[in-house]
């Protein structure tokens, strides 16, 4: 059987059941596995001899938290990241992974330092919005977008790229256009109209989650944390 792309409401669904006594994950536990398996799929594809210089652009949710935990391993893996916050999420695990980042002596920069950031940076980690996004893009998040669009650099977009509607895809074309996608647990809907390199980072799924959403997820080789998945045909 092929695998299940997602609908909002059944992603939402799952992510709950992972944190609830059937799945008895922790908020913290799901956003390290994601964050690493991010982390990975950047190495995969732009290695650090070339593409050293991150800008890691966080958004103020959980989407966020997992860029911040990305931009720690990338930095352990022997990058340069730099973390970008438009605005900070409020909640105590996003200021912890702040933190986190800190200690490692990982810069972060704001809105006022964006430009040079990125005009200093190899490649780009996008994870400004997840799967629960609904448009239209407000400031400062429009402004970003379309800066990172233009900087030409190559992206790497979290589980939905940036702007895009989580099962209609990048609707009304302000959206990010990547050229790598790690969709976290199983791929969204939307991921279909997305034709670059894709790849899956959904190692921690329990079994009994699976299938009970028939999943029907594939096989990760060796001890990878993410898993490529075949090109998608153009529509």
């Amino acid at each position: 059987m092929s695998l299940r792309y997602l609908t909002a409401r059944i992603a939402q669904q799952i992510d709950e059941e992972l944190m609830s006594t059937a799945g008895a994950f922790s908020l913290d536990q799901l956003m390290e596995l994601a964050g690493l398996a991010c982390a990975q799929t950047l190495a995969a594809v732009y290695h650090k001899d070339k593409y050293p210089r991150v800008l890691v652009c966080c958004g103020p949710g959980n989407q966020g938290g997992d860029g911040l935990v990305a931009a720690r391993h990338l930095g352990m893996f022997g990058y340069k990241p730099t973390v970008f916050v438009p605005k900070p999420g409020s909640k105590d695990i996003y200021k912890r992974l702040q933190i986190q980042c800190d200690n490692m002596r990982i810069r972060t920069v704001d809105g006022a330092a964006f430009d040079n950031a990125l005009s200093s940076s190899d490649v780009i980690l996008d994870a400004i919005f997840g799967f629960s996004f609904k448009g239209p893009m407000r400031p400062p998040f429009d402004s970003v977008i379309s800066k990172l669009t233009k900087s030409g650099l190559p992206i790497v977009s979290v589980d939905i790229p940036s702007g895009w509607d989580v099962e209609q895809g990048n609707v009304d074309g302000t959206g990010l256009n990547p050229d790598v996608l790690v969709s976290l647990t199983a791929p969204k809907e939307g991921a279909r109209l997305f034709h670059g390199r894709h790849f899956l980072g959904g190692r921690f799924v329990p079994t009994t989650i699976a299938e009970k959403f028939e999943l029907n997820l594939p096989l990760y080789p060796g001890v990878e944390q993410i898993v490529e998945l075949p090109p998608q045909q153009k529509l």
